[in-house]
């Protein structure tokens, strides 16, 4: 991969392009300015538009967009990464102070050069950055899938958690049933009881009428 991969760059804040480099000539800076305009509003993005072979890459971050024209040969993901970089040496040396007052084009001087170096950085090791990348997305992958299983596990606790008060809940409920039963039981062999109690009582009492009936009328003596 040689460095025409990348064609044109530019550093912008909003619609307006601060430092821009290429060597190439072409209409690329119209279209990629014409993609500025169209560019979302949004406080962070990434964005690629395809245009006659070749990729238009937008990084948007802060009120700064940072974009890169490439083949479409070159992956999105080194074009990514070379923006990244540019963004952060950007906001390394001009990030709250000179950027935010410099007019259109201003910064060519003195930022063009430092583009140039990053596509030349980028292209000669762009086989050690699509390593890293397969990298870091394959440990974001696993770390996806850990936090799916803990989830997945947090759930089955709560399951078990909510299973748990129940068993304990029907228990719980289960002993005052029961409890409840004795005292009821209870509550029953007493009125029971009284009942039995009352009848005798009232057997004894015709009894005992009965017999002091008969020996009066018997004149009962000893």
């Amino acid at each position: 991969m040689g460095q025409e991969s990348f064609i044109y760059s530019f550093v912008a804040r909003g619609t307006m392009i601060l430092a821009e480099y290429t060597e190439f000539t072409g209409n690329f800076p119209s279209i990629a300015s014409q993609c500025l305009q169209k560019l979302p509003s949004s406080s962070s993005s990434k964005f690629t538009y395809n245009c006659d072979h070749h990729t238009f890459n937008f990084l948007v971050e802060d009120g700064y967009a940072y974009c890169v024209v490439a083949k479409d040969s070159l992956s999105k993901q080194i074009s990514i990464a070379f923006l990244e970089r540019v963004k952060a040496d950007f906001k390394k040396r001009y990030g709250g102070g000179k950027a935010s007052t410099a007019i259109a084009k201003s910064l060519n001087k003195e930022f063009g050069p430092v583009m140039k170096e990053h596509m030349k950085y980028i292209v000669d090791h762009a086989e050690e950055i699509e390593k890293l990348i397969k990298v870091k997305a394959q440990v974001s992958e696993v770390k996806s899938i850990m936090l799916e299983n803990i989830d997945k596990a947090i759930d089955r606790g709560e399951i078990l958690t909510v299973l748990t008060d129940k068993t304990e809940n029907l228990r719980s409920q289960a002993q005052e049933y029961k409890k409840q039963g004795t005292q009821v039981r209870r509550k029953l062999w007493y009125q029971n009881m009284k009942i039995k109690l009352v009848v005798l009582g009232i057997l004894l009492l015709l009894v005992l009428i009965i017999w002091i009936s008969v020996c009066h009328g018997f004149n009962c003596t000893d």
